[in-house]
């Protein structure tokens, strides 16, 4: 039994990370025999990993039909987006006053290091490397409740975020926001930080209307 829910869990964790990473996009079918054939392990623990999916949102159970990578409305979306702007506005905050040196060289060592993909336009590179600053800024405000449930939420969100990356010039724009944010932190400005990390994440105007137009078709 302790088996199998080991097994279900690493599933869970293996699914979610193909949903984050666009893999598995918003609607899309996930049917329990081609996923046991793929990961070669019965339909239990898949079941159970879905289950554990659908209880943390990401999926959506059907009754004798296969799930559904969760699709979340525009409404919904967007008060995701409102939560997740001020959960970063308030790591921001803290980590203006509580970041140690080695954080903020940490931190400005991830800025760098998504410069290169920023030129190349690679937003793949650059999702990864902007999750990693974005961490940098959620563990830097060392208050872990708030870190977990922001990485939490990053997370929930991850498919969306990686979408607003592929409209046109905003990996560009990105990298500058980040920069502003950076120059805010390492100057312990608690509440300018605060202000640019809600205005890097919220999603409002024309930001709004680019991610609505990234969404695929069936979401």
């Amino acid at each position: 039994m302790l088996i199998e829910k080991n097994r279900a869990a690493s599933l869970r964790e293996t699914i979610e990370e193909l949903i984050a990473v666009g893999e598995l996009s918003p609607g899309d079918a996930l049917d329990e025999t081609v996923l046991a054939q793929r990961f070669g392990v019965s339909r239990t623990p898949i079941r159970e990993a879905l289950i554990q999916l659908a209880s943390a949102g990401l999926v959506d159970m059907r009754p004798r039909r296969s799930a559904l990578v969760a699709q979340i409305g525009p409404h919904r979306l967007v008060e995701m987006f409102e939560v997740m702007a001020e959960m970063e506005a308030m790591c921001a905050r803290l980590a203006a006053r509580r970041m140690s040196a080695p954080e903020q060289a940490a931190l400005r060592s991830a800025h760098e290091a998504c410069k290169a993909s920023r030129d190349a336009g690679d937003t793949d590179a650059y999702y990864y490397l902007n999750e990693a600053f974005h961490r940098a800024v959620y563990l830097g405000s060392h208050n872990d409740f708030l870190a977990e449930e922001a990485i939490k939420l990053h997370r929930r969100l991850a498919p969306y975020r990686r979408l607003q990356l592929r409209v046109r010039d905003r990996i560009a724009t990105s990298y500058d926001e980040h920069g502003g944010l950076v120059e805010a932190l390492l100057a312990g400005d608690a509440e300018t930080s605060a202000e640019r990390a809600r205005a890097h994440v919220v999603v409002q105007g024309q930001r709004f209307a680019d991610l609505m137009a990234s969404l695929p078709r069936s979401a």
